[in-house]
């Protein structure tokens, strides 16, 4: 982008708010809400484009635009996260099911947020042209929603005060034509200091929006605009690569009533292979006073699906699965530490 001016910006989907108590500790709040998006590292998330099912205006208007989308999660991949990207024809495989309505503007849900959605409905849409400079910073913008990135504008660290009502004028006009609360969601409300990471703001950042002159009061340096993203910038970078590292350890045997004491840090993640003796029902649990999140993939032809998933953040209990394995199978358990409680004590066993 050549100079700040009015863009059609995303719109994202209003996210529903983790129920935590008033009063647990900050640290453990930020924990859990700033993780409860993201992904288990080595996640292989399935994308898929709407064709005849649904509303024929999600069907994509030529090549040109899935291919750019195709492009953006290369893009993603190429910064050295540990997760895959991999198209699927089945919308019914696919987390991430993308349409293109044209009057609906570009916006994505956040993160794990997808997995809440019926499985005939979409994940993402793109609204205008993808081949475009900003057509193709949309894409990524868009994809690292879907990572779990929040806009960086409405960070509470970023200093930025709004005139408010020449915000509101200038997007209720094309090309976003947004009512007020639309505004107040996506511009001028700000996240929970919980939701966000780290304590500085990144204008580079791709999640950032432009802004044209005569919208922020302070700071002082952007009162005649922000430029906005020209891609993914280093600081994205590095919080990507902190959550999604691509050098995660292979996994691990797990054998059955073989209780496994973890030594994890906040955010880290450890992996088990499993592979069950006998086909039957088996439980699959966390121990110890933590927050996890566990999440159990099957071996498919050589690729790692979702079987099932148990998240205990902010909850009096512990992770735990209860479903069918069968003999020969091959799985692999992934469970991620949100925050350790007092004793620091986890562990991990199924029988």
């Amino acid at each position: 982008m050549a100079e700040p001016d009015l863009k059609p910006i995303c719109s994202t989907p209003p996210q529903v708010p983790r129920d935590l108590p008033a009063s647990m500790a900050l640290d453990r709040q930020r924990a859990i809400v700033v993780g409860a998006p993201k992904w288990v590292n080595g996640t292989v998330l399935h994308y898929a484009f709407f064709g005849s099912e649904g509303d024929p205006a999600w069907v994509p208007p030529n090549d040109a635009q899935v291919d750019a989308v195709r492009e953006g999660f290369e893009t993603w991949k190429e910064v050295g996260i540990g997760l895959e990207f991999e198209e699927v024809e089945d919308l019914a495989e696919a987390e991430v099911r993308i349409g293109f309505d044209q009057s609906d503007g570009s916006w994505s849900y956040i993160g794990r947020d997808l997995l809440q959605q019926p499985a005939n409905q979409r994940t993402m849409n793109f609204g205008w042209d993808l081949t475009t400079p900003w057509g193709k910073v949309t894409v990524v913008h868009e994809q690292g929603h879907t990572l779990g990135m929040p806009h960086e504008h409405q960070s509470p660290f970023s200093g930025i005060v709004w005139h408010e009502e020449a915000v509101y004028k200038t997007f209720e006009g094309p090309p976003n034509a947004w009512p007020r609360d639309q505004t107040f969601h996506n511009v001028i409300r700000k996240l929970d200091p919980a939701q966000v990471e780290g304590s500085s703001w990144d204008p580079e950042s791709v999640m950032e929006y432009p802004f044209p002159a005569g919208l922020i009061r302070e700071p002082q340096a952007y009162q005649q605009g922000i430029k906005g993203p020209d891609g993914i910038s280093e600081l994205d970078t590095e919080w990507m690569r902190k959550w999604y590292p691509g050098d995660q350890p292979a996994p691990k045997a797990l054998q059955p009533f073989q209780s496994v004491q973890l030594a994890l840090a906040p955010q880290q993640q450890v992996d088990f292979a499993i592979s069950p003796p006998s086909a039957r029902t088996y439980e699959i649990a966390t121990f110890g006073g933590s927050d996890t999140v566990a999440v159990l993939f099957e071996q498919v032809q050589g690729n790692l699906r979702y079987v099932a998933g148990d998240d205990d953040g902010g909850e009096d209990r512990n992770a735990h699965l209860s479903l069918k394995l069968f003999q020969g199978r091959e799985y692999v358990l992934r469970v991620r530490l949100y925050w350790p409680g007092e004793s620091g004590q986890l562990a991990v066993m199924y029988w």
